[in-house]
């Protein structure tokens, strides 16, 4: 089964990740977790995303384009990257969640890839 595990962090974590001394420093853990999914072949893709005040909202109302700037939405976590992992059960995925830096300053969210429309 493949699922996708989504990095949810605080805003303050992001701006730690992108500081330009702190930022490798804490950036670290990520790495060995990556490294072990890798190593234990159950990692398929993913990527960090970029920062939050780069991204574009799009939204259409009454056929007319709306483009706004920054986030979508004010919250407490920011997706901050994700992952696919193929594994053989939810309770695997959960344990990979659980090993994520995300789970401890913010939170994983594991989500099933659906499968195509019959």
């Amino acid at each position: 089964m493949q699922f996708v595990l989504t990095f949810n962090q605080p805003h303050a974590e992001i701006e730690r990740h992108e500081h330009p001394d702190d930022g490798p420093p804490a950036l670290e853990p990520w790495k060995v977790y990556m490294a072990e999914m890798a190593a234990a072949g159950v990692m398929r893709g993913g990527n960090r995303l970029a920062p939050p005040w780069t991204a574009t909202t799009v939204r259409v109302r009454g056929g007319e384009r709306q483009i706004q700037d920054g986030l979508f939405a004010e919250t407490r976590e920011i997706a901050a990257g994700y992952v696919v992992i193929e594994v053989p059960s939810l309770d695997e995925a959960l344990q990979w969640a659980a090993r994520s830096p995300s789970s401890i300053t913010g939170s994983t969210e594991v989500r099933p890839v659906a499968l195509p429309p019959a």
